[in-house]
Formats: structure tokens, C-alpha cells, sequence
């Protein structure tokens, strides 16, 4: 049978099948697929998805969140379910407040969107544990992810507890509901040759498990070459159009699950980037190739609130996505990906009932083109893939132009509707404000007790581990010992000191000797494990050693994740007169978590159960500090700068925002993350208790409270830019204009109804830099300024032609080259 006629009968089938209603009338929908792409209600469907986590923001973010997503043109929402969460201790279940997954799916329902549901039960995710809870750790025999009968017990128990949960919301599509895709397991194929046949066999119990809970909908696996029918294998990475191997079989579509808008940062990272154009041309290559379901992750990535974060990452998740961690549009990305799903729905037609077939059209370039002539439809996508050199191409009797590394998109297979390497649509800058009303913090601070033997008396002869110890309760252990040195120990001279040396497999350690603080040490993302040395003035007499071991999250990824393990494994002390002295067995006793986090000090009632005194400059290591502030003035966003500061976290109204970890230097000698985000819904009115626990040596006096904003906007159009997509439209089987006149232009446009109020810059001819940082070139038409001015002061939006007659009115002082206008506009 010919592909189009498979495909007709395959749909035709579906539709006498399938009950044809919107998902928002409650009705049953079913969802089938072939080899083509997946179908809906017996429609074939592109689908445009993005990964926002509801555990990363917050239930008064979801609405704006899922609408912005909505409005940049996507129609499916992707989100982990999280087992540590929703299960912290073994059979105790939590479903409230930023964790109430039913309430999230629902009201990405009620704007009309599709949902994958990826239930894992692991997740990786850069989240604590890879999602999986700590309790499962110390269950006898246990293997993680493998033909294992405890953990499958545990797995199969957990999986069937969310998807019954889900069943009786009904909130599948065959029950009326938005959830279209599941997905079992995560990326399982990166470990499965550690385990040898025990994975083999794991991946096909797991597959069969999940299909057995009858969902009525399809199951994935990411990164699973052998997933066993009926689960779709699907594509995680940057070029999945490239290095996607393809469905294991061919009544499967192609579908890419985690489409990387940046990279996920670690505390000592420098900024990650992803340009919108190398997005855009990922993208277009996919749908060019048979995809028809793209999904980017992160769409938001939002925070990790709390001890949410999985080893060494920034509490600052994907700040680089289409959305900003603090909920607002990041652009370019966000308006050139919308641009793009408007080009390809526009091509929606030929991509779902064309024949496929490749045409060279010259050295790195060809056209990709869909094409059926019985329904007169024709797509086209001519791909430039050199990186360095433009091309002009000739396709079916006209000439293209094609900058490096790009594709153009033909609706029609004669109309370009949009380029993934030049962008018309804006730019915008994010803008950080002082607060007015939150400033001039007076601070109070509490030292941590240090303790000794004496509090904590020996209870093994060595440091426990540390993953084992804490349980995942907290950050921080205490081991404290004694030893007792005569005079003749120490050395003699002046200008030598014993050195305290601890080597620690992980994560972080400050060390204390006699209550005072000698220093710190720590290991890395890729490194964890440290030695921490440092000069002690050791005492004649007994010396009280304390060492507080820290973890900076639980690993989340890798192969046998219950045999990790952390914290202090050798204790010495060198230097002395008679030799190298071994702790490591020396005695050692032991605290999980600190006195101040015991007693609650960052909620309102606990701050009265220690003693407070005026901050005054740095204060000492391990020390507790409060103080109030006022509701900042708008309803910008929220973050707090935290200058002056090392290591630690923060509560605001007792909430934990996360870790910060400023001292932590990227090779660019900057912070990974200065600023940390609090949520709105965080914020009471007045009097609001802001607590930080400083584990270095700080200074609060300089952090600030700061507003968030993106009102700079920007453009950036030269004249070889195709017009706006927006300019086209499909009708009659056509591509028609929309507009009188089809020209390239600056468009901008203001969020949340705010006015153009400044032309900041504006430069027609060949201006070079990017949003916020401009520059004029060579040559700049005299009047630009004012024509933008004339065209967008004190409008909501504004366009503006790109047309050398409005802007040179006199003689060109650069006729040779192709203009480009520049706009920079600050909105309020």
C-alpha cells in the first residue's frame, strides 16, 4: 500500500473509532498512532510541547505560566511526576499546595492543552535523587532500576498509585481529559549495559507494567532504542532532526521528548546559552524529517525551592528558557519559536498527507519538500548547512536567498513565511530595580552552637557516612572529637603550625577546632570528593574538634545510585613532633542537622527560641540572621541579591527559597547565581520575616531586595529579513498575504499593556551589539530616532517599516551595503 493511501485508511479508520470533541467537553477522545504522527479524536495533529514542572513554580504562577505557553504557540505541556514528593515517607502521600499535580493537569485542561505525563518513577531531572525517595534506599536487596523484586515491587506499586489517581480525576483523553502521551522509566538506555540481562529484562517488565494499567493512551520511552511494542522509542537531545536513529519500527512516529533550550547549570558554572536560531533550526530539521511532535525542555524551569536540587545545581533552573525562572518571556527565544510553529502549521496540511522527497540544490543545501498533487498541497524547507557561508538557491523557477546554517520554510513551496536565522520578531533585556519600600534592612544575628564531645559523646569509632546519617532530612551532620596533645607534640617554632587535614568524599565541609572556624573545603559537580587542609593553632591540653559534613543535594543519574556515598572518611593532623597523627579512629560523635534547624528559627514562632543581637559588619562562620521587610511596590517579580554573602539558604515567611552560593566562582571569577527568586505568593503585605543561615563568614549589610522586569524591548531587522509570518495566512489552499503591503519590519511590542515611553536607541544602517548594549557602525541615517519615535512613543506596540525613503532623505552615506534598523524602547 502507498504511504498517502496507508495513511488515509489508518485516519479513516481512527475517525470511525473515535468520538470527534475537544478534550474541554469531557468527552472520550482516543488517541492511536502510525508512522506519520500521533492522531486525536482520528485527526492527525503537529504538536508543539513544553516541559513546565509544577514542583519549580508556584499555584498562583500555573495560570500565567501555561497561558504565556499557550500563547507562544504550543499545544502540549510536558511535566515529570515527582516520587520523593509526593511520597517522603513510605506511605505517606503528599498531593498539597506546589505539589498538587491533579489541580496543575487540570488547569492546563481548562486552557485547551494536551498533557504528558511523564511518571517515571525515575526522572533524573537535575532533581534530588533523580526523584526516586531516600527511603528506598535502605530497603533490604534492593537495586534500583533493574529486574530487581524489591524495587519493582516498589516501582510497580508507586506507578499504579498515580495512574489510578489520574483515572479517577479523569483526566486521560479516553476519559475526556488532557493527557495524551505517558511515559515510563527515563533515558534508561545511558546504564542498562551496567546491569547487563537484569536491564534487558527490566526494560521489558517495565514497558509491560505500564501498558497493563490501561491508560487508553500511548506509552513512551525516551532514549530507548528496544522499547517493545506498543511503546514509542522517542529522541532526547539538541539535533534530534540529526542524530535521531528513528522509530524502532515504522507504524511509529517521531516524536522528540526533551529538546534542550540551554543547559541546566551547576554552582561553578559560568552563564549557559542556546541561541533562539540554533532552537528554531533544530526544529524546522525535525518536522522537515517526518517529526511532528517537538518538546522543549525547559519551557519555564523555574526554582528549586527548599533541598530540591539534585547534587551541586543552581537553584536557578533553566533560567534560559522561552520563559524566565521568574515567569516572564525571554526574547528573542520566545517569540521566534512562536513564529516558528506558526510557520509550520501554515505547512501543517502537506507535512501530515505529503509525500516526502529530498532535492539537492547545490553543495550543503537542499529542500526537504511534502508534496501531494491530488490535494494540491506542497511544503517546502530549503536547509542551508554550511555554518559560514551564505547560498543562493534555486528551487522550481525562483531564486532563494539562505543565510549560514539555516532553513527557510515554504508553505506553499514558493513562499518563504520564515527563516530560522533571521529574526523579526523582538528582543528584550532583563532589567533588575532596587526596591524602594524593602530597603534598609536592619539585621539580627544568632550564632550556631559549636559543639564538642561534650554534647555529642562518641558513638563510633569512625565518621558515619554521610548519605546514611542524614536520610536526606537536611544539608548537615556534625562530627566531633577530641584529642589531647602535650606541650612536646607541638612543634617549637614560630613559623610552624599542624596542619588539619580531612579528605571527604562529598559534598561540602567547614571545620572548627575549639569552637573557632579554620575554614572550608568542597567538591564539584564532576568532582565530588575533596581534601580540606588547613594551619590549626593546636592548644596544650584536650583540642575539641568539630566538622560539619554537607551535601549539596542527592545524585540523580547513573548506574547503581543506592551504593553513592558521601562525607569525611579520613581524619589527620600532621606537622606535630611526633609524626602524623590518625583521627579517622579516634572516636567520633555525631548530629544530624543543626540546633537552629531544630528549633524552627525560620518560622515566625521559632525565631523567639534563640537569642538575637545587632548585626555589625561580618559576623562568624555558621550564624543564623533575621529580619523584616515590607511588600516591594508593584507586582514585578521578586529576587533578593545576596551581596556580601558565602554559602547557605534562605527562608522567607518560614518557605525555603533554596540554597545560594555566592563564594562558589565560575571561571568568569562571577557567582554561578547572585540572585534568588521569591515568589509573590511568598510575600505577606508587611512585616515579613526574612531569615538567612550564613555558613561562611557574611556580611548582610549589603543584600537587596530587587524587582524584576523585561519592559527593555528591542529589534533587530536588516533588509534581507522575510516579512513577519504573522503577514501570511492559509486560505483556499493558498498562502495569502494578509496585509496591503508584505515588507520586512521592526515589530515591538510591550508586556502587560505597559507604553513605549523612550526610544533608548534607534540606528538605520549597520549598527552591531544586542539588546541593552548597542552600538551605531560606520554609517547611521541621521533621522532614525525620530521616524521610531514618530511610529511608537506612547503606543502598546508599534511596526516599523524597513525602507530606506523613510529613513534618508539626502544622500546615502553607505548605498552599497543592506541596511539594518536598530530599536531599543523602555516600556512602563
Amino acid at each position: 500500500m502507498a504511504v498517502s493511501s496507508r495513511v488515509l485508511f489508518l485516519s479513516f479508520l481512527s475517525v470511525l473509532v473515535s468520538a470527534v470533541v475537544g478534550h474541554g467537553d469531557k468527552k472520550f477522545q482516543n488517541v492511536t498512532y502510525d508512522g506519520r504522527s500521533l492522531i486525536i479524536n482520528g485527526k492527525r495533529e503537529l504538536l508543539f510541547s513544553g516541559s513546565i514542572h509544577y514542583t519549580r513554580s508556584t499555584p498562583e504562577m500555573w495560570p500565567d505560566l501555561i497561558s504565556k505557553a499557550k500563547h507562544g504557540g504550543l499545544n502540549v505541556i510536558q511535566t515529570y511526576v515527582f516520587w520523593n514528593i509526593h511520597e517522603p515517607v513510605e506511605g505517606q502521600y503528599n498531593f498539597n499546595g506546589n505539589y498538587d499535580l491533579v489541580k496543575f493537569i487540570k488547569l492546563i485542561g481548562e486552557q485547551g492543552m494536551y498533557v504528558t505525563l511523564r511518571v517515571g518513577p525515575f526522572i533524573q531531572a537535575e532533581w534530588n535523587h533523580g526523584g526516586l525517595p531516600y527511603w528506598l534506599r535502605e530497603i533490604p536487596n534492593i537495586i534500583f532500576r533493574s529486574d530487581n523484586d524489591p524495587f519493582k515491587k516498589h516501582m510497580k506499586k508507586y506507578v499504579k498509585m498515580i495512574i489510578d489517581k489520574m483515572k479517577e480525576e479523569k483526566l486521560f483523553a479516553s476519559q475526556g481529559g488532557p493527557i495524551i502521551l505517558t511515559q515510563i522509566e527515563n533515558e534508561y538506555n545511558h546504564i542498562q549495559l551496567a546491569y547487563r540481562d537484569l536491564g534487558s529484562r527490566y526494560v521489558q517488565w517495565a514497558a509491560n507494567m505500564a501498558v497493563g494499567l490501561k491508560t487508553e493512551v500511548p506509552w513512551i520511552m525516551c532514549k530507548q532504542k528496544d522499547a517493545p511494542d506498543p511503546v514509542i522509542n522517542t529522541c532526547n537531545g539538541r539535533h534530534c532532526g540529526d542524530t535521531f536513529t528513528g522509530p524502532n519500527k515504522p507504524y511509529k512516529p517521531s516524536l522528540w521528548t526533551e529538546n534542550w533550550t540551554a543547559q541546566y547549570r551547576v554552582f561553578g558554572d559560568p552563564p549557559s546559552q542556546r541561541a533562539a536560531e540554533d532552537i528554531a533550526f533544530s526544529v524546522a530539521r525535525f518536522f522537515s524529517k517526518n517529526g511532528t511532535l517537538v518538546n522543549y525542555y525547559m519551557y519555564h524551569g523555574g526554582t528549586n525551592f527548599g533541598r530540591t536540587s539534585a547534587v551541586f545545581t543552581t537553584t536557578r533552573y533553566y533560567d534560559e528558557a522561552p520563559i524566565d525562572e521568574y515567569g516572564l518571556q525571554r526574547e528573542p527565544k520566545w517569540s521566534h519559536l512562536k513564529d516558528l510553529h506558526k510557520a509550520l502549521n501554515l505547512c501543517k496540511k502537506a507535512l501530515l498527507w505529503g509525500e516526502p522527497h529530498v532535492e539537492s540544490l547545490g553543495k550543503h543545501t537542499e529542500a526537504q519538500v511534502y508534496e501531494n498533487s491530488g490535494l494540491r498541497i506542497c511544503a517546502a524547507f530549503l536547509a542551508n548547512n554550511n555554518s559560514r557561508a551564505a547560498a543562493n538557491v534555486h528551487f522550481r523557477g525562483e531564486t532563494y536567498y539562505l543565510p549560514p546554517r539555516s532553513i527557510s520554510i515554504l508553505p506553499d513551496c514558493k513562499t518563504v513565511v520564515y527563516n530560522t536565522q533571521t529574526i523579526v520578531s523582538q528582543h528584550n533585556a532583563r532589567n533588575l530595580k532596587k526596591s524602594k519600600v524593602a530597603k534598609n534592612l536592619k539585621w539580627d544575628m544568632s550564632p550556631e552552637p559549636i559543639p564538642s564531645v561534650e554534647q555529642l559523646p562518641v558513638d563510633s569509632r569512625t565518621p558515619k557516612e554521610l548519605y546514611g546519617f542524614l536520610k536526606d532530612t537536611t544539608d548537615y551532620a556534625w562530627y566531633t572529637t577530641s584529642i589531647e596533645l602535650a606541650p612536646r607534640d607541638l612543634p617549637m617554632r614560630p613559623d610552624i603550625l599542624p596542619v588539619l587535614r580531612v579528605a571527604s568524599l562529598g559534598h561540602a565541609l567547614h571545620a572548627f577546632v575549639n569552637g573557632e572556624y579554620v575554614g572550608s573545603a568542597h567538591g564539584s559537580h564532576d568532582e565530588k570528593s575533596f581534601v580540606f587542609q588547613s594551619a590549626v593553632n593546636f592548644k596544650s591540653g584536650v583540642n575539641h574538634i568539630a566538622l560539619i559534613g554537607m551535601t549539596v543535594g542527592l545524585p540523580d543519574s547513573g548506574a547503581y545510585m543506592e551504593h553513592r556515598f558521601a562525607g569525611p572518611r579520613s581524619v589527620t593532623v600532621l606537622g606535630l613532633n611526633t609524626g602524623t597523627l590518625d583521627l579517622s579512629i579516634n572516636g567520633w560523635g555525631h548530629q544530624v542537622g543543626l540546633t537552629g534547624e531544630k528549633l524552627k528559627v525560620f518560622t515566625q514562632s521559632g525565631s523567639h527560641r534563640v537569642g538575637w543581637k545587632n548585626a555589625n559588619g561580618q559576623g562568624p562562620a555558621l550564624t543564623w540572621y533575621k529580619t523584616y521587610f515590607e511588600a516591594p511596590e508593584g507586582n514585578n517579580p521578586v529576587a533578593i541579591r545576596m551581596n556580601g554573602m558565602g554559602k547557605g539558604m534562605v527562608w522567607v515567611n518560614g518557605k525555603s527559597i533554596g540554597r545560594y552560593w555566592v563564594s562558589f566562582l565560575s571561571p568568569l571569577g562571577k557567582p554561578s547565581q547572585s540572585e534568588y527568586h521569591i515568589p509573590r505568593s511568598f510575600i505577606k503585605p508587611t512585616e515579613n520575616l526574612l531569615i538567612i543561615l550564613e555558613e561562611e563568614k557574611g556580611n548582610p549589610e549589603d543584600i537587596e531586595l530587587v524587582l524584576v522586569n523585561r519592559d527593555t524591548i528591542c529589534s533587530f531587522v536588516t533588509e534581507y529579513h522575510p516579512p513577519h509570518v504573522k503577514s501570511w495566512q492559509r486560505k483556499d489552499s493558498k498562502i495569502r498575504p494578509v496585509v496591503d503591503i508584505v515588507k520586512p519590519a521592526a515589530q515591538l511590542h510591550c508586556p502587560n499593556h505597559k507604553k513605549i515611553v523612550a526610544v533608548e536607541f534607534a540606528s538605520f544602517g549597520d549598527p552591531y551589539g544586542s539588546c541593552g548594549s548597542f552600538f551605531t557602525g560606520k554609517c547611521s541615517a541621521s533621522i532614525t530616532k525620530e521616524v521610531v519615535e514618530q511610529h511608537c512613543l506612547g503606543k502598546t506596540s508599534c511596526s516599523v517599516p524597513i525602507e530606506r525613503e523613510l529613513f534618508i532623505k539626502d544622500n546615502d552615506a553607505c548605498p552599497d551595503i543592506k541596511k539594518t534598523l536598530a530599536i531599543q524602547v523602555k516600556c512602563e
